[in-house]
């Protein structure tokens, strides 16, 4: 058992772990579900700081993917998903108080048809003297619900005034709502980012996809110390790739390292349990009715050691 556990052990931490989080709103109390109030905010930029994290904008992470060298344990980016206004008139001086860099993913139609609680162009560019500016899609739907037609108009009507208003394109692309499947993948890396991001627990090592890069979301009062020991489990998903027709998921079929002999599957409303692995194969039939718009299943050996798949109504 000391053996097994030692085996497993050496193979999931093999590679080192950049960790990626996300943010949404800053100091704004009336949307709680998306919130970090500015005293949570700098309670997390001292913990990294008193631990010797070092914060680096994503682009680093992915120089240090694309020439194939180990990514350091201790650093972290963070990303800001839709440029609401709060991050500008109160997140952005905490971040460059601690001269943190940070990279702002923008929700173009928002910004461009000046809705009030999101930044101006101008205000865009004045934060990217500290950080870097990348893009969020134009209309912020569901994109597993468009076909690939609309993917493809979001996507250029998104760039096109992106590039207008800021005279660059952006390097990266992160999902509305971390809501994606393959198809919407292949469709967003066509347009040529270096990389793309999800909302999946986990971490970023020498071995991830750059067009699907995990971001932990950091909302409300959190255990940091929690969040940071999330590791990203190396799993080839064969089966499910969409959600079900019927609603009824039937089989779950991975693929994970020979080494690793038990594991635990978590289904959304349904929890965690206790799963078996033969000769590096998960393969589970299953009778479950799938509960949510948004299904969450994920693999993992030790809760935090994951790899997740969403399923999408």
């Amino acid at each position: 058992m000391k053996y097994f556990l030692l085996l497993c052990l050496s193979y999931l931490y093999l590679n080192a772990n950049a960790h990626i989080f996300v943010y949404h709103r800053f100091g704004d109390s009336k949307h709680e579900s998306t919130n970090t109030s500015l005293q949570e905010l700098e309670k997390e930029f001292e913990y990294f700081k008193a631990n010797n994290y070092k914060v680096v904008t994503v682009s680093k992470i992915v120089e240090k993917l694309k020439n194939k060298e180990e990514i350091p344990d201790n650093w972290v980016a963070f990303t800001i998903d839709d440029a609401y206004k709060s991050f500008y008139q109160n997140g952005l001086e905490l971040f460059k108080k601690y001269n943190y860099p940070f990279n702002l993913f923008v929700y173009v139609e928002a910004t461009q048809k000046k809705y009030p609680d999101f930044m101006t162009w101008d205000e865009i560019k004045e934060s990217s003297k500290y950080g870097e500016i990348e893009l969020h899609s134009y209309s912020h739907k569901q994109l597993v619900k468009l076909t690939n037609e609309e993917i493809i108009k979001d996507t250029n009507l998104a760039l096109e005034i992106f590039e207008k208003n800021l005279g660059f394109k952006p390097k990266a692309y992160s999902y509305p709502y971390g809501e994606y499947d393959e198809r919407v993948k292949n469709e967003i890396k066509n347009f040529g980012f270096e990389y793309i991001m999800n909302q999946n627990n986990g971490s970023v090592n020498e071995k991830s996809d750059l067009f699907d890069l995990n971001r932990i979301a950091l909302v409300g009062k959190i255990n940091l110390e929690e969040k940071i020991k999330y590791k990203t489990l190396e799993a080839n998903w064969i089966e499910p790739q969409v959600y079900p027709k019927d609603g009824i998921l039937k089989h779950i079929k991975v693929e994970v390292n020979k080494d690793i002999k038990n594991a635990k599957l978590f289904i959304s409303t349904y929890g965690w349990q206790d799963i078996k692995v033969k000769n590096g194969i998960i393969d589970i039939k299953l009778d479950k009715k799938l509960n949510l718009n948004r299904n969450r299943i994920a693999i993992s050996t030790d809760y935090y050691t994951i790899s997740n798949k969403l399923l999408i109504k």
